[in-house]
């Protein structure tokens, strides 16, 4: 969706409100889309002092697999984002200021770059999530390991005479 600004650009104190539903369920992380239910964007643009100010917060419930254990579960998630807008830029390097284009910008873009930028490059179930057992592939989460102790060779001996 194109915000367009042009009404409010000159307009002190003026703002637009936006609310809309995004599908990023193409989003792809490691083989993995975990944004299966649509994503919420809701925010407004206001004119503060001739500079315009955009404000808006991106949730959704993400459906993802544990990347210790290998769990199913769902994670919310949520940004919140605030940037300026100008027609034109002073300083090339500034990551603050959105350029318009023709008094408008393109918001499902600003959100999906957002979405990418902010998403966890590891997901756990829980942060203290023990994962499988190497050896039995048990989960260790919910059960105990099933592999047989091995001796320590050094220890050998000692074990012969119990």
């Amino acid at each position: 969706m194109r915000l367009d600004v042009k009404g409010i650009l000159h307009t002190p104190g003026d703002g637009i409100a936006f609310n809309e539903e995004l599908d990023l369920s193409d989003v792809d992380f490691g083989g993995v889309c975990p944004a299966v239910r649509p994503v919420s964007v809701v925010g407004s643009v206001r004119n503060i002092a001739g500079m315009l100010r955009l404000q808006m917060d991106v949730d959704t419930l993400l459906s993802c697999v544990c990347d210790r254990c290998g769990s199913p579960f769902e994670k919310p998630f949520h940004i919140s984002l605030e940037r300026l807008l100008a027609s034109e830029l002073e300083e090339e390097d500034n990551d603050e200021i959105l350029l318009l284009d023709d008094g408008a910008f393109d918001l499902d873009e600003l959100t999906r770059e957002a979405y990418i930028l902010n998403m966890d490059t590891k997901m756990l179930c829980r942060e203290d999530c023990k994962g499988l057992c190497p050896g039995c592939g048990a989960n260790l989460n919910v059960e105990e390991c099933r592999c047989k102790k091995e001796i320590d060779p050094r220890w050998a001996a000692l074990q012969k005479l119990l």
